[in-house]
């Protein structure tokens, strides 16, 4: 195969005179290159380099924070199995109650039997979100969840654990709050 000259020669796009002189400028950049200590710098070869590097690191925080959004995915996934695996019927037993609790700034209704709001209070159960519906789940379920993601739980206030430590500085200490108040 011909060389690069050759071929412009052959399709008379350059002279003889033109191709020996591009020769000669090749053969004295080689030999200034060889006989000084300093690499001459392609800054094209440079250029092209720092975009590929550039175009790497920008490829590695592209793929880190996909890795770290299917992770996000995967653990609402499991969070969902969870709950939805586990939730425990809300009226189970005799006689239904209104269960209060807050969920941010509201305060949200449950209707529960007896014996499961005791349970709740107990932390036998724990109330979890799970879009806008509320479910009762176990509270070695709920340590799970909590691994996970701690959002999708609602802390339950225990009354019995409050009314049995005062503080002794409360200046009400001494006035007993009654236990059958309703809301």
């Amino acid at each position: 195969m011909a060389s690069l000259q050759d071929q412009l020669l052959n399709a008379g796009l350059i002279d003889t005179k033109k191709a020996k002189q591009m020769q000669k400028d090749k053969r004295k950049q080689t030999n200034v290159e060889r006989r000084s200590k300093e690499p001459t710098v392609d800054e094209a070869k440079a250029a092209a380099e720092a975009a590929r590097a550039e175009k790497i690191a920008r490829d590695k925080a592209l793929n880190q924070e996909r890795q770290e959004q299917a992770q996000q995915k995967a653990i609402a996934a499991q969070i969902k199995q969870l709950i939805e695996g586990h939730s425990k019927p809300k009226r189970e037993g005799k006689g239904e109650v209104d269960y209060h609790f807050t969920d941010g700034t509201k305060i949200k209704k449950m209707i529960v039997s007896q014996m499961v709001e005791k349970q709740i209070l107990n932390g036998v159960l724990v109330v979890a979100k799970l879009g806008d519906i509320y479910h009762l789940v176990p509270s070695v379920v709920a340590n799970k969840i909590a691994q996970r993601d701690n959002s999708y739980l609602i802390p339950v206030i225990n009354s019995t654990a409050a009314a049995t430590a005062p503080d002794e500085d409360d200046p009400y200490k001494d006035y007993v709050i009654p236990d059958d108040l309703m809301w």
